[in-house]
């Protein structure tokens, strides 16, 4: 009973160090420069698996105005039917079940002239339930457990790579904040400068008459 307790814990710790290198290589992040329309192509290989993963505008500020409609997102199935969307948002979460397998479209529809910088991440979730056990007899359920925790940790990285992008547009805002701070601010500075020296031109001009006038 030892031994076979020992070669079951070694196959567990085995199976989480492969879960682990190959949840590393299964994330799926990048950033999509959106000028009109970007699409991003995934392919879910099982029906009901599930569909996740957030979006972060980076670049949703202007330099001259915060206002700002916003991007359209739009998720098509294989067969062509929206199965998911938002519309004028900086950035949101997303989770669906696929209603079957093949190449789902994910696409940022982008309203505004100027070019903006989203960061997209996905991730597709599968974990086999009673049904799949039933019918593969070499499906252990230990795997199954396994599976489960691995999505657990992926949500864990979704959620942070979420803050990281929004933490990142933040700073952006800042920075764009400060910009126009400090534009309004010398622009001010320089209308005194330049109303300063127009008074000083007239009431220099009207010495220069009065002494004209006193002198005839």
């Amino acid at each position: 009973m030892e031994i076979g307790d020992g070669v079951k814990c070694s196959k567990v710790i085995a199976l989480v160090a492969i879960l682990l290198f190959s949840f590393v290589g299964d994330l799926s992040a990048l950033s999509v420069t959106v000028n009109d329309v970007e699409c991003v192509q995934e392919y879910v290989l099982y029906e009901d698996d599930t569909i996740s993963g957030n979006f972060v505008v980076v670049d949703h500020d202007i330099f001259w105005s915060s206002d700002h409609p916003g991007i359209d997102f739009t998720v098509t199935s294989p067969s062509g039917n929206v199965v998911h969307t938002m519309k004028g948002t900086a950035g949101d979460k997303f989770e669906f079940k696929a209603p079957r397998s093949g190449m789902f479209n994910f696409c940022f529809h982008n309203p505004h002239s100027l070019p903006e910088t989203v960061s997209f991440y996905i991730h597709i979730g599968h974990i086999s339930n009673e049904h799949d056990l039933a019918k593969d007899e070499h499906l252990d359920p230990v795997n199954v457990k396994i599976a489960e925790l691995r999505e657990a940790l992926e949500s864990i990285t979704a959620e942070q790579h979420y803050l990281k992008a929004r933490d990142s547009r933040h700073r952006r805002t800042n920075q764009s904040t400060r910009d126009r701070v400090i534009f309004y601010t010398i622009a001010e500075y320089l209308l005194l400068i330049l109303a300063s020296g127009l008074q000083a031109m007239y009431i220099r001009s009207l010495f220069s008459k009065s002494i004209g006038y006193n002198r005839i």
